[in-house]
C-alpha cells in the first residue's frame, strides 16, 4: 500500500534511509476522512519504512468494528474518537492505552434546509456512528442543551462512519442531523444541506481523534510503536509544509476517493492554526476532561464521577518519539 515515489518538502529533512532489515509489520485501523494526511503522508513519502515499518492501513466502516478488531489482536493501532477507548476499558473490559491526540475532531453540525436551529430537531431523527461513543454523546449534549432527549424527543440511528453520514444525510431528507468533518460538511453544504457550526461552539474543547493500542501491544513492542509515532510526526510536518499543499490534495483524491473540491476542504480545515490537527499529537488534559464528562453525564458511568485521564492515557511513548526525532 506504499506510495513512496517521492520525498516531499517537509519531510525530507526527518526521513532517514531505510534499512536493509525486513520492516516491521505495524496494521492500523482508521475512518477515512482528511485528517488522515500526516498517516497517509508518511506511509506515501518513506517515514514509515525509514524508521523500519511496513505499515497497513485499513478504514473502518464504524467504531464497533474498529473496537472489535483491536480486542481481538487484528489491528494493531487505532486511530479514532478516544471515547472509543475508554469504553473499550470501561464497557468491555479491555486494557487499552492512548498514545497521542490528534484533533478535537473537528465537528461541524450539519442539518436538512428546513432546520433552522436545535429545537427544530424535535420529532426527528438525527444520525450517528454509534448512539453511545464519542461523537453520538457530543451531538446527544448539544440537542440535551436544547432540552432535547434521545428516545423521547428525537429519535437516534446508528449509520457509521462520516462518509456514510455523509452520503445518507443527502439522500435521504428524513435524516434531520449529523456530525460531520470539514471535508464531508463542505461535500453535504455543496449539496444543500446546512452547517450550523462546529461542535466546540456548544462543548468547547473536546480530545476528538487519537491513537490508541492494547496495552499488553504497546509494552511488548514499545519501540514498534514509538517509530510509529516518530513516523506520524514526521508526516505531519510534511502536511503542514505550505510547500506540500497540492501533493497533499491529490493525496486525498487517491487514497481516500475524494473529489478535488472536498479534498481541498479538507486539507485547508487539518493545517487551520486554531482549529486543525494538533501540531504536537500530544493528548488535550481539558478536552479529555469533557470526554469523559460527557461519558459519566449521558452514559451514568463512575457515579457521575469520572476518574482522572491518567487511567487511560499514556505520554511516555510519545515523549520518546520526540525526543528521538530531535524535535
Amino acid at each position: 500500500m506504499n506510495d513512496s515515489s517521492k520525498t516531499g518538502p517537509g519531510l525530507a529533512a526527518e526521513t532517514r534511509p531505510v534499512p536493509a532489515t525486513p520492516l516491521a509489520r505495524l496494521r492500523v485501523m482508521s475512518f477515512a476522512g482528511a485528517g488522515n494526511l500526516p498517516l497517509l503522508a508518511a506511509e506515501a513519502e518513506g517515514a514509515f519504512a525509514a524508521r523500519g515499518l511496513a505499515v497497513e492501513i485499513t478504514w473502518t466502516p464504524d467504531s464497533p468494528t474498529l473496537r472489535r478488531a483491536l480486542a481481538a489482536g487484528e489491528i494493531d493501532v487505532a486511530h479514532a474518537a478516544v471515547d472509543n477507548a475508554v469504553a473499550m476499558v470501561e464497557a468491555d473490559g479491555v486494557d487499552v492505552v492512548i498514545v497521542a491526540g490528534l484533533d478535537d475532531g473537528m465537528n461541524e453540525l450539519v442539518v436538512q434546509p428546513d432546520v433552522s436551529d436545535i429545537a427544530d430537531l424535535m420529532g426527528r431523527t438525527v444520525i450517528v456512528d454509534a448512539p453511545n461513543t464519542a461523537f453520538a454523546l457530543q451531538l446527544r449534549k448539544i440537542l440535551a442543551l436544547a432540552g432535547l432527549t434521545a428516545g423521547i424527543h428525537y429519535q437516534l440511528r446508528a449509520v457509521g462512519a462520516t462518509d456514510r453520514r455523509a452520503a445518507a444525510m443527502i439522500q435521504d431528507k428524513a435524516f434531520a442531523a449529523t456530525l460531520l468533518s470539514p471535508s464531508y460538511a463542505d461535500l453535504a453544504a455543496r449539496a444543500g444541506l446546512k452547517r450550523l457550526g462546529a461542535v466546540s461552539r456548544w462543548i468547547g474543547p473536546y480530545q476528538g481523534i487519537g491513537v490508541f493500542a492494547l496495552r499488553r501491544f504497546a509494552t511488548a513492542k514499545r519501540p514498534r510503536l514509538v517509530a510509529y509515532l516518530s513516523g506520524l510526526v514526521a508526516g505531519l510536518a510534511w502536511t503542514f509544509d505550505p510547500a506540500n499543499r497540492d501533493a497533499a490534495i491529490a493525496l486525498l483524491v487517491r487514497r481516500l476517493n475524494m473529489d478535488p473540491a472536498t479534498a481541498a476542504a479538507g486539507y485547508a480545515a487539518v493545517v487551520d492554526p486554531v482549529t486543525g490537527l494538533f501540531r504536537d499529537i500530544a493528548v488535550n488534559a481539558e478536552g479529555m476532561a469533557t470526554v469523559l464528562a460527557l461519558r459519566a453525564e449521558l452514559e451514568g458511568g463512575w457515579n457521575g464521577v469520572p476518574p482522572p485521564a491518567s487511567r487511560y492515557v499514556d505520554g511516555s511513548f510519545l515523549a520518546e518519539a520526540l525526543a528521538g526525532s530531535g524535535r
